[in-house]
């Protein structure tokens, strides 16, 4: 297979891009001052094709190695001969049906396998319609866990500082609340109990956990759960903590009897070198997204203890109280079986274990450049970390030149690749993220 080529055309992607600037919003941009995009018209394997005859007057466009994963999804590549078989199975069946009184194999597998690799304790299921949602879900499980043991008054969460955990108004409010994207709702938003941002590997984790246990203890009678993004905080600053802080938030949750979620919306499914970080220090509820359909289609899942199931069940609705439209979509659960099939054949282990050799490798050397606060590699995540906010356009532009996409933001100019990445494209990223750390 080839990429394909981009329309012929020239003025058919101006106009494109034109109407794309006057009429779309995209994620975190102003209507009135929209920062630029790039037109994409096709991709394979860990590569985007990319319509650059606007600005150039070519027709063979530019190809480049992705090396956001479509913000941490596609772990995969695109067009998997897998996945595609999957989809067109599966919409040759049925593309959707709705979950309110009906049920179909593909969410009842996805359910039975989700069970089976993610730790014991965790036996119920819910499929939600995005990360977000899942996040929403979480949250309103643990209230209502609280009302079914007899507690209602117990209604806000314990988090951290340097958290994000999506965009819908619950996850706002446990997202940081000072250095977040979501400052301006503070008013508004459901107050939550922050505790300070864990310590990097290594660090005083008894210092920090002296001051989480307070925070529990002098709060307790109003807490209903704590939820953290375990090992790697990420759209809240892409910081690596030490796993010694889930131990504890594991032990204020038994002592206070706290529900206790974990956000591995991000983290989960290799990403950080553990198919689940959950599967070292175990949640109450687990949320999952992004990578579970490899990127294809939106599809989350929330997975629970026995005990919380039950507790929900005895609280006075009786029922878990949330119902999306497209729940347990069939298309959305055929790819997710299909994507954590090859996920398991392709040995994920072996391939983050050799994106984070190299990201090692070709990272490691920006530590103490002009301009370079840190650098931090965990699992097949690369983050350098300017001393000053970066200058998005300037540093996609050079990583662009380099042949890779990148989405630099804050301070942040990082990389998650998709696992399948070779070793040239793999060299070629690190070498457009100090090219971009240099001009940013």
């Amino acid at each position: 297979m080839s990429l394909p080529t981009p329309d012929p055309d020239p003025a058919r992607g101006a106009a494109l891009l034109t109407f794309d600037r006057e009429h779309l919003w995209h994620p975190y941009t102003s209507m009135t001052d929209p920062a630029p995009v790039r037109l994409v018209t096709g991709a394979e394997g860990v590569r985007l094709h990319l319509d650059d005859q606007v600005s150039t007057g070519s027709t063979t466009g530019k190809s480049v190695v992705d090396a956001m994963s479509s913000w941490w999804s596609a772990i995969h590549g695109y067009r998997v001969p897998e996945l595609d078989a999957a989809l067109a199975d599966q919409a040759g069946r049925m593309a959707h049906v709705m979950f309110g009184g009906l049920t179909h194999a593909p969410a009842v597998e996805l359910a039975e396998r989700l069970v089976s690799i993610t730790p014991d304790p965790l036996q119920h299921v819910f499929l939600a319609d995005s990360g977000s949602v899942s996040v929403e879900v979480a949250i309103k499980m643990a209230l209502q866990t609280q009302r079914g043991r007899g507690r209602p008054e117990r209604t806000r969460l314990l988090t951290l500082r340097g958290g994000y955990h999506g965009d819908t108004f619950g996850c706002m409010s446990v997202c940081d609340p000072v250095g977040g994207m979501h400052s301006m709702f503070t008013e508004v938003l459901a107050p939550q109990v922050f505790a300070e941002r864990p310590p990097a590997p290594g660090g005083d984790v008894e210092a920090w956990a002296e001051g989480v246990r307070r925070l529990a203890a002098e709060n307790t009678d109003e807490l209903a759960g704590i939820i953290v993004e375990p090992r790697l905080q990420g759209a809240g600053g892409m910081w690596v903590y030490d796993d010694r802080c889930l131990v504890v938030l594991r032990e204020i949750a038994d002592e206070h009897g706290l529900v206790l979620i974990f956000d591995e919306i991000a983290t989960g499914l290799g990403r950080t070198g553990d198919l689940f970080v959950s599967s070292q220090v175990t949640p109450d509820i687990l949320c999952l997204g992004k990578a579970l359909t490899g990127g294809y289609l939106t599809l989350a899942a929330v997975l629970t203890t026995t005990e919380v199931a039950h507790a929900i069940s005895r609280s006075e609705s009786g029922v878990l109280m949330h119902g999306p439209t497209f729940m347990g979509n069939p298309l959305a659960c055929a790819v997710a079986l299909a994507s954590l099939d090859l996920l398991a054949a392709r040995g994920w282990e072996q391939d983050v274990r050799r994106v984070s050799s190299a990201l090692t490798a070709g990272l490691s050397p920006l530590a103490g450049a002009p301009g370079v606060a840190a650098v931090r590699v965990l699992g097949a995540v690369g983050v350098v970390q300017l001393d000053h906010p970066v200058d998005g356009a300037k540093a996609t532009d050079a990583a662009l030149r380099e042949g890779v996409w990148i989405r630099p933001f804050r301070d942040l100019i990082y990389t998650m690749p998709p696992y399948v990445t070779g070793e040239e494209d793999l060299a070629r990223i690190c070498r457009a993220v100090a090219a971009a750390a240099e001009v940013a």
